[in-house]
């Protein structure tokens, strides 16, 4: 495993807050990567000042994992950060068990560390995030205590071109479905079908008045893109670009990643079930008003 050079994780549970120097320790000392536990926000961050070093010393902290109460620090005590989703299991076998931590071991740790109250999905399921395909600290950032919702979504052509649908499913946080969404979308390529499925997510995502997303879906091409990472070379998709990025700055914070194609499984079968419909035509399944 390669760390990068820099990198620091804060992870807040209720009203207690844990810094790792290093995502190592942040695996083997919280054991979080694959336990499924809705109770925690992890964050990530770069070059951990040093006035914020000096200040965790004060505080009797010098090891290199801290834990301080969440009412000792401020938006400003580690700069900026972005939420973390846990990485791929399988990048730790060397270093970790794949099971999940038993409950007593994660409340000796965090239980009695990192005792707290706000939430970070790290899903019923891991999703493989690639952190360089993250959006880039010029973006909005999310803040540590708004609740955000989560937007997967995914497109399918049957022939490239030819019949294709839009899929999208809007999440709470802690991973309960919210809404599945189906759109048509008439002959068009899976790029074009991907696109229009990110664009679908977030439409209702704003008619619902979410204002923190982040989204995911297994399009490489569609989250560059948006991120503005990757030219657009394709004509025909930098409307849909426009669009998409019209609709990003609507969100006070937005986080779009590339997830693999096992974890966007959902979305998938729904744009698969889309392609029947017509150009246009949407079908709502509500689960959470």
């Amino acid at each position: 495993m390669e760390e990068e050079k820099d990198a620091f994780y804060v992870v807040k549970k209720e009203d207690i807050i844990g810094i790792y120097k290093s995502l190592r320790d942040l695996i083997a000392e919280a054991g979080i990567s694959q336990a499924y536990d809705p109770s925690l926000r992890v964050y990530k961050g770069y070059g951990l000042s040093k006035q914020a070093e000096v200040y965790l010393g004060s505080c009797g902290l010098k090891n290199a994992a801290y834990s301080i109460s969440a009412s000792e620090v401020n938006d400003n005590t580690f700069g900026k950060l972005v939420p973390c989703p846990p990485q791929q299991p399988t990048s730790f076998r060397g270093s970790t068990s794949n099971r999940d931590p038993s409950p007593n071991r994660l409340h000796q740790i965090l239980g009695k560390d990192l005792v707290g109250s706000t939430a970070l999905y790290t899903g019923p399921r891991i999703n493989h995030m690639n952190f360089a395909n993250q959006v880039m600290p010029s973006t909005q950032m999310m803040p540590l205590d708004s609740p955000y919702y989560i937007i997967e979504f995914d497109g399918a052509s049957k022939g490239n071109p030819g019949p294709a649908g839009a899929g999208a499913v809007l999440r709470t946080e802690d991973g309960r479905v919210v809404c599945r969404l189906r759109e048509g979308v008439g002959i068009a390529t899976n790029n074009v079908a991907e696109y229009r499925a990110a664009i679908l997510g977030m439409k209702y995502a704003l008619r619902k008045g979410f204002k923190h997303v982040r989204v995911q879906g297994d399009s490489n091409l569609v989250c560059m893109q948006v991120q503005g990472r990757w030219k657009i070379k394709s004509q025909n998709l930098v409307e849909l670009n426009k669009v998409a990025k019209d609709l990003k700055d609507k969100f006070i914070s937005f986080q779009i990643n590339h997830v693999d194609r096992e974890f966007n499984s959902e979305a998938d079968a729904l744009a698969n079930q889309a392609v029947n419909l017509m150009n246009g035509q949407v079908q709502e399944d509500w689960l959470l008003k």
